[in-house]
């Protein structure tokens, strides 16, 4: 465990008082102090349809007020084990300059790669991906990736344009930023005009479970084949909240019918541990298209489970 636990100071107030912030942690100025950044990407600029996923991080910071500190299966407290704070939003002057706004991630996250920063983000599109792993990764290699998203993300083009929210990881593999051999997408289903998506995925190296093999080789096994396809390096995860049922999570941008329960997902996610997580993402959550908070309650519970994947990792790199 750390010498210096995360301030949790506020876990003894009310969970309605203060500024909204990651599960109210303390929002960092001096990042020297920080282990693991939580950050909100509020950019939904290359959605194909529904936009409002750039609401979903200061929805987020709301529903996760309800965090709190022990993992109930685990008793594993990931505030104990690393420093944790919120570091805010990205910030952006090229908004509307498509490729500036990118450009403006992936900055921001060089900046946390150089701090030593493991970020935990929250979208924003799936589009936040790339820039991301632009920063977290840069020269360094490519590594693996455990993606969980109801559609592959791997399309070439659309309207024109090669970044938006369904291409950014055949991107990330032309940009040498992934590993396809070391890449799993895990619950692909729906319906799609064109098989590009799939047969790029496929066809590049990456390991493709639709949700059918899922559901017949059941959860335990589906982890067991992600571990073995992101072996041992470093590797990032990205989880997509429209990997879940829309009954589960109705607020996001590309509802598909038939995806995980909250209960499923809890229990991929938990046998991700072990895993060389460098960094994580949760996107796609759009407030306007949720109800009661349903999907920003579940992503906000969600990004916990990631939290202790990636303090889990992280102490496991400090004891060796």
């Amino acid at each position: 465990m750390t010498d210096h636990p995360t301030d949790l100071s506020a876990f003894s107030q009310p969970r309605y008082t203060e500024v909204p912030t990651f599960m109210r942690l303390p929002l960092a100025t001096d990042w020297s102090a920080v282990d693991i950044g939580l950050i909100g990407v509020p950019y939904d600029g290359r959605v194909t349809n529904r936009p409002g996923a750039r609401h979903g991080p200061r929805e987020l910071r709301s529903q996760s007020s309800l965090t709190r500190a022990i993992h109930h299966v685990t008793k594993f407290n990931p505030f104990d084990a690393a420093r944790i704070a919120d570091l805010g939003d990205v910030r952006f002057e090229r908004l509307f300059d498509g490729d500036g706004a990118l450009d403006e991630i992936a900055d921001f996250y060089a900046r946390v790669r150089q701090a030593g920063i493991v970020p935990l983000s929250a979208g924003g599109d799936h589009t936040i991906s790339l820039p991301i792993l632009r920063g977290l990764v840069g020269e360094a290699g490519p590594v693996g990736l455990v993606h969980v998203d109801a559609h592959t993300d791997t399309w070439d083009t659309f309207q024109g344009s090669k970044y938006m929210h369904g291409t950014p990881f055949r991107r990330a593999v032309e940009e040498g930023l992934i590993d396809p051999r070391r890449t799993v997408q895990i619950g692909i289903r729906g319906p799609q005009n064109f098989p590009e998506g799939w047969d790029y995925s496929q066809a590049s190296g990456m390991r493709v479970m639709f949700m059918e093999e899922v559901v017949e080789r059941g959860i335990a096994a589906t982890v067991a084949e992600a571990r073995r396809v992101a072996g041992e390096g470093p590797t990032y995860l990205t989880f997509d909240i429209d990997s879940l049922d829309p009954a589960f999570a109705p607020g996001t941008g590309t509802p598909e019918i038939g995806g995980f329960t909250t209960r499923e997902a809890q229990e991929l996610l938990r046998g991700l541990a072990g895993l060389d997580l460098i960094g994580a993402d949760l996107v796609e959550v759009s407030p306007p298209f949720d109800s009661a908070a349903i999907t920003s309650t579940v992503g906000a519970g969600l990004m916990y489970e990631i939290l202790c994947l990636l303090a889990g990792s992280l102490l496991r790199r400090r004891t060796g």
